[in-house]
């Protein structure tokens, strides 16, 4: 087996703060795809939602970050190391992230089998 090529750290070499989360695919197949998410306050416009086909599992690194859901109108305040599994077509939006540091998200959608 061949040595691992490019070893880093996932919440180093950040992009610098942008107007807009930046989403990195890391690693995707035909039925999942796992990305890095960066937040630097930023959150869904009002009135938008996601309403994914995939299912999505999130665990945030870094940061802090609020999560609303449009079923029973639920708040979840997560802080680093909690994750949540988010089924598909479940609404949802991100209400806030850390407006002075980044909030560093691993995130993979996949499809029941």
């Amino acid at each position: 087996m061949a040595a691992m090529e490019n070893p880093g750290h996932f919440c180093s070499d950040l992009p610098p703060a942008l107007p807009d989360e930046v989403m990195q695919t890391l690693l995707a197949g035909g039925a999942f795809r796992l990305e890095r998410i960066v937040s630097h306050g930023q959150h869904s416009p009002a009135g938008f939602w996601y309403d994914q086909d995939e299912h999505e599992w999130v665990l945030l690194l870094q940061g802090a970050a609020t999560l609303r859901f449009e079923e029973g109108d639920r708040l979840l305040r997560m802080a680093p190391g909690m994750h949540v599994t988010i089924p598909a077509h479940c609404r949802h939006r991100v209400e806030w992230t850390t407006p002075d540091a980044d909030s560093v998200w691993l995130a993979l959608f996949y499809r029941a089998a």
